[in-house]
């Protein structure tokens, strides 16, 4: 046997199934690696991408994405473009374009090995300034099936087409697609572009268009853009964290539609981060090493009646809500105004706050109740590093301490929260607290959240924010009976009042018979004739109101009986107000002779609005001039809703009082009882609408707004 050499050399060779390996397995979603290649048109420096699933040759269906770049030359192609892993974004980490700049989001040059998870084929076209355009075509599968590196190269040819982009740009067209890519998988696309580029960039020119023709006409180019109520959370965090680890930040408190807004400074120490006892230890009393960052966490209540608030003050559907909330849920990392992580569905919770919720009933965030922004840089952040795969953070020192201050964060965004937070209770409306005794709601959110996909912990925390809720109401149920005690007499008040209008009129209109019969020698009288003719008119409009009122007064009123027209409603409730209206000088402004017929009992109605035009001329005598009332009329919901809208010039709600004012007892007016709006929040809700409070008012004074059903 022959000794064996003191030394050798292996020399390493990679065999072409690298490609198909980086391509397929690296990257561990198609929805992944389609954001990777849009990264990648941002990195280009576009202002517009264009995301197409076409037809390509032989009705083929394939992924078009079409950006309007800086494009590549030959020179490009063959130095950067085909070589993988290459170093050239780390060398050049700034991409320019004229006098602009882009800090690129791509480093690891593995990015453009998305296309072959996503198909079999690709073809490139592109064009840079001053050269001619460029077509390049391979075939992943056949790449694999090489036996060395030496075999493997892509074609690539001058192109005299037409091209997809107006200068410059590429389009990546991806042919032989791995995936079925139905309607499903395309909306999950749509919702993940949607976070691609951080709300804290001061980027505005790079939009992102999804478009999918053949899944039907209504899959028309689109712009990827966020709800706008998601821009306006009633409870956000939001600040900076210093390179020693101490977060300042601004907690807010902006309720939707109305109510008293909060705003207090916070502080968190690094010192008091590692008070937990496991962040200690897994930081062994280290300094954090994960560097200055920016932040602003946004959360929202999603149950009925919170969705509902939504619904009515952005005119959005209450079914899109919590879609929109689950398409952005949890904290996004943004590296340089691009999305680092999560990118997938499975990977929202990477910070374990579901799991930490789980531990402590009705006061903790879910993941699904979150949207969260976290912007790093590449320059100040080094140490937090994504993993390969592009779908996790790397578990060292400085992703731990990141990780420990963003749950501290998180816990100060909760123990806010829960001082601002609405109690059950402090609704008005009585079916709302009965319904809470129900499950009803609670089986329909547990079912929602199965079908919108969700995990069992999310269920759970249904069910715990449910029993916190009955706890509360409980309590609440005790205090607020006795208000409505006050209620079961207005049937008797109402019969009472209008037993008494109809004597007094009978009698005032026998008496004004008389005297015009005695007093026909001074008919002449201008003055006094006016006077006969307004005091008769004013006993046909008490005779008028009594028989509004009366069904009201019977014990055999039903509601459905009658129609009510709201234009003729808020005519008669100012005729009854005349005398206040013209002896305040208030001027007045009210809907144009239209007829909307609701499906409301005219008492009930003129109930309403007799207590808004009551409470509003009120205050406008103690408010400045000008005094002004304005009154409109507005329907909605394709014509089945109408939304009517109360404005004056008075002084407004106190914001101490804007978040109570409708509960029974609440009032400011000396010698008031407090039962006006009460009453009127009562009636809208049996009608399936809300009186609410809208701020600012349009007058400047107080604006109260409630919605009934059209009749049909």
């Amino acid at each position: 046997m022959s000794r064996p050499p003191a030394e050798d050399r292996i020399q390493f060779k990679i065999h072409p199934r690298v490609f198909a390996a980086l391509g397929a397995d690296l990257v561990t979603n198609d929805v992944v690696a389609v954001i990777e290649l849009v990264k990648n048109c941002y990195d280009a420096f576009a202002s517009r991408v264009n995301v197409v699933f076409a037809q390509g040759h032989g009705h083929e269906r394939c992924l078009d994405i079409i950006d309007n770049g800086v494009g590549m030359d030959h020179k490009t192609l063959e130095e950067s473009w085909g070589v993988v892993a290459t170093p050239y974004r780390t060398i050049n980490p700034i991409a320019t374009r004229g006098t602009a700049t882009r800090r690129v989001s791509g480093a690891k040059g593995l990015g453009r090995l998305s296309a072959a998870r996503l198909g079999t084929k690709l073809e490139m076209l592109t064009k840079s300034a001053g050269e001619h355009a460029w077509l390049v075509t391979l075939d992943w599968s056949s790449l694999s099936k090489e036996d060395k590196l030496d075999n493997c190269f892509a074609v690539c040819k001058g192109y005299n087409g037409p091209l997809p982009f107006e200068q410059t740009g590429t389009r990546v067209r991806v042919l032989g697609l791995t995936s079925d890519w139905d309607a499903d998988q395309v909306h999950d696309l749509e919702e993940n572009l949607t976070r691609l580029i951080s709300p804290f960039s001061a980027i505005r020119d790079f939009a992102i268009f999804l478009s999918a023709p053949d899944l039907g006409p209504e899959a028309l180019p689109t712009e990827i853009l966020a709800p706008d109520f998601l821009s306006h959370p009633p409870y956000a965090i939001r600040g900076h964290v210093t390179t020693k680890g101490q977060a300042k930040a601004k907690y807010e408190f902006r309720p939707v539609g109305q109510g008293r807004s909060r705003k207090c400074p916070i502080t968190i120490d690094w010192s008091d981060v590692r008070k937990n006892p496991d962040v200690a230890k897994k930081l062994e009393g280290k300094e954090p090493e994960c560097g200055p960052f920016e932040f602003e966490i946004r959360a929202w209540d999603i149950g009925p009646d919170d969705t509902e608030d939504i619904s009515a003050h952005f005119d959005i559907a209450r079914g899109n809500i919590r879609k929109a909330i689950r398409a952005h849920k949890g904290i996004s990392v943004y590296r340089d105004s691009i999305l680092v992580l999560p990118k997938v569905e499975e990977n929202r919770d990477w910070l374990g706050l579901d799991l930490r919720r789980v531990s402590k009933v009705g006061t903790r965030l879910s993941t699904s109740q979150i949207v969260g922004y976290v912007s790093i840089s590449a320059a100040q952040n080094e140490g937090i590093e994504d993993t390969s795969n592009r779908e996790g953070l790397a578990r060292n020192p400085a992703v731990l301490g990141f990780q420990a201050i963003l749950r501290s964060i998180v816990a100060e965004l909760e123990s806010q929260r829960n001082e601002d937070r609405l109690k059950p209770g402090d609704q008005v409306k009585l079916d709302d607290l009965l319904k809470g005794v129900s499950a009803d709601d609670l089986v329909r959110e547990a079912t929602a959240v199965a079908e919108d996909g969700g995990t069992a912990d999310e269920v759970v925390a249904r069910v715990q924010d449910f029993s916190a809720k009955l706890e509360l109401l409980r309590d609440t149920l005790k205090t607020r009976f006795v208000y409505y005690s006050r209620l079961a007499t207005i049937g008797t008040i109402a019969q009472m009042l209008v037993h008494e209008i109809r004597n007094r009129t009978t009698a005032i209109g026998y008496f004004l018979g008389l005297a015009k019969e005695k007093l026909i020698a001074f008919a002449e009288e201008q003055e006094l004739s006016s006077q006969l003719a307004l005091a008769k008119a004013s006993v046909q409009a008490l005779e008028k109101l009594a028989d509004t009122f009366a069904p009201l007064a019977s014990r055999g009123f039903r509601r459905g009986r009658r129609d009510s027209v709201v234009e003729e409603s808020i005519s008669r409730c100012i005729s009854f107000l005349d005398a206040d209206i013209r002896s305040g000088k208030v001027k007045l402004s009210v809907p144009a002779s239209t007829k909307t017929t609701v499906a409301v009992d005219p008492g009930e109605l003129d109930t309403v609005v007799l207590n808004l035009l009551l409470n509003s001329l009120y205050w406008i005598s103690k408010g400045k001039e000008p005094k002004e009332l304005e009154i409109t009329v507005r329907s909605f919901q394709n014509g089945q809703r109408v939304r009517i809208t109360i404005s004056d010039t008075g002084p407004g709600v106190a914001e101490e009082d804007s978040d109570k004012i409708f509960l029974p007892g609440v009032t400011r007016k000396p010698g008031g009882i407090g039962m006006g709006l009460t009453v009127a929040a009562e009636l809208v809700s049996d009608y399936g609408g809300k009186l609410s409070l809208v701020r600012p008012g349009k007058l400047d004074g107080a604006t109260f707004s409630f919605d009934l059903p059209v009749k049909l």
